[in-house]
């Protein structure tokens, strides 16, 4: 009795603390991250853009359906980051939709105007070729955001275009997140008035910039009798963009833009000192003069770190322009490879650059970095296989065909075509007679500058007066990363709650060899089969055997 009163006790006993364990566990919740690069721990700036969303936000995911494996993996990946996102915070509610079963399809490319990614299958000697949506749209109250999943990086295998994805996710959320709740917004200045590009060759990349930050155009001529007020009303904006300037700077507006800086406004520029178009190449004759462009910025760059130089970059990594081959009835429009176009892929460890697509110039620049107090980085480069010419210099299209060999470039190196300046700014004007004077000038303070040396990285095509995607090329229909590569460099620049850090974790995905897969499959396939087989015969025997002769004995 006292056995069985004991057994009841540790019976009770149990029940007690497995409801105490059960309590306190549905009142402390955790998730542990077991993968070696914490691949499901959501950042700090992730989750400082949900943890003030108090209603609802609504994702529609349409990855869904009978697809290859690599998106399935997408697929998966992306399932298990919004259930992290939906762990913290409750108000993150999605669902997985499969559109072509739905039927769906017309409408998400003509209403909603997300378009298809079309992908080619080998298996078994067939090849099959179908649709997939890598997209989501996330809805916030009255607001809705697309969202691409899927990163279509140039000169990228399957599986490396899946993995740059599946990394991307974090931020591509988050960013998605921070639009939809974005209050606040920062102001950006769009300097004008010493021919900058014209708002119709921009505004793929203002409508872009409008998803996070207050935008109006900014006259440095405006005051030209009272440049004080100029500087007043500059420093009212976080950020001053300089698209591509033909005209020369004043002193007096050098120095206003010089006050900026050093009093803490960043800066973009887009800026070159060679003047030489494409429009100019399309011409009857199909030829045009590249010469020196003066915009009289070289002492200004030159007291921050940084000098421009007037020479073009000819890079054998470069993107193509379309030309017509042949004669009469046989013309022929064909990409050809025209080295005055580097293709940049870039390769620095930085926020800004990492995962990001190859970019595009048109006739760049090259910029020297000098030893002064601010940090240079540079983000942007040519390829090894790049050199530099002098101007004035005549480029015609005939030059393609007499293109000189690889090794002509040979031992050239690098070029640096973008360079990120931050630190300590010491003032152009310092121990300089001023050109006007300031009650409260500074002769330092610390800023941020990017200078690209190519105005035609912001610029997007124009067909029939509408602007086109930035980036895209109408003619190759390739999409470059300049507009990625511009919205990073612009969030960081006034980055405040380290959204941009996002893009600098990395995720190791490993994947299939499909090649070997393809060449082994029988002889797995008869390893998968076999094996099990011969081992169950084995044991099968082992045990008559056994058996018999212990019931023989």
């Amino acid at each position: 009795m006292k056995k069985e009163l004991n057994i009841s006790t540790k019976i009770i006993l149990l029940i007690v603390v497995l409801i105490i364990v059960n309590a306190i566990a549905s009142s402390v919740f955790t998730r542990f991250d077991l993968t070696q690069d914490k691949r499901y721990t959501l950042s700090e700036a992730s989750k400082n853009t949900l943890k003030d969303v108090a209603s609802p936000i609504v994702i529609d995911v349409f990855l869904k359906g009978d697809f290859p494996s690599d998106y399935k993996r997408l697929a998966t990946e992306t399932e298990q980051l919004l259930e992290e996102f939906s762990a913290y915070n409750s108000n993150i509610k999605y669902k997985f939709i499969d559109p072509i079963e739905e039927g769906a399809e017309e409408f998400l490319m003509n209403r909603v105007g997300i378009q298809p990614t079309y992908i080619t299958e080998e298996a078994t000697n067939k090849i099959s070729r179908e649709r997939v949506f890598p997209w989501a749209v996330a809805t916030y109250g009255n607001k809705s955001v697309k969202i691409a999943l899927y990163k279509n990086n140039l000169a990228s295998s399957e599986d490396e275009k899946i993995a740059s994805s599946v990394q991307h996710l974090e931020y591509a959320f988050a960013d998605a997140f921070t639009k939809l709740t974005l209050l606040e917004k920062q102001t950006i200045a769009i300097l004008r008035g010493h021919g900058e590009l014209e708002d119709v060759y921009i505004t793929s990349f203002l409508q872009t910039l409008k998803e996070y930050y207050k935008i109006a155009p900014f006259d440095l001529t405006a005051f030209p009798d009272n440049p004080e007020k100029s500087l007043e009303n500059l420093q009212r904006f976080d950020l001053a963009i300089v698209p591509k300037p033909t005209k020369a700077f004043s002193d007096q507006e050098k120095y206003i833009l010089d006050q900026y800086t050093v009093n803490g406004g960043k800066s973009l520029w887009l800026v070159e000192n060679v003047q030489a178009e494409m429009d100019s190449l399309y011409s009857e004759s199909g030829q045009t003069l590249a010469f020196p462009r003066d915009l009289r910025l070289t002492d200004f760059f030159f007291t921050y770190g940084i000098r421009i130089n007037p020479k073009l970059v000819n890079d054998v990594q470069c993107a193509p322009i379309m030309m017509a081959v042949g004669e009469d009835a046989n013309t022929q429009f064909l990409p050809i490879q025209w080295r005055y176009n580097p293709l940049v892929n870039p390769t620095v460890n930085h926020p800004i650059t990492n995962n990001t697509n190859l970019v595009k110039f048109e006739f760049a620049n090259q910029i020297d970095t000098l030893k002064n107090s601010t940090k240079k980085t540079i983000l942007l480069k040519s390829s090894e296989l790049s050199k530099l010419e002098g101007v004035p210099k005549p480029i015609s299209l005939a030059v393609i065909e007499n293109e000189p060999k690889t090794e002509a470039y040979v031992g050239k190196g690098n070029q640096n075509l973008a360079v990120l300046v931050e630190g300590t700014f010491q003032s152009v004007y310092k121990g300089r007679e001023k050109p006007f004077q300031l009650s409260n000038s500074k002769n330092e303070g610390t800023s941020k500058m990017l200078v690209i040396a190519d105005g035609d990285v912001i610029k997007n095509q124009v067909t029939r007066g509408r602007p086109q995607e930035l980036g895209f090329d109408i003619a190759t229909k390739r999409q470059y990363g300049n507009k990625e590569f511009l919205l990073n460099s612009v969030n960081y620049l006034l980055d405040n709650n380290g959204l941009i850090n996002i893009r600098s974790k990395e995720l190791k995905l490993a994947f299939l060899d499909t090649e070997k897969v393809l060449e082994e499959k029988s002889v797995w396939q008869a390893i998968n089969i076999g094996l099990p087989l011969a081992i169950l015969a084995i044991f099968g025997f082992a045990f008559a055997y056994i058996r018999k002769r212990k019931y023989t004995k």
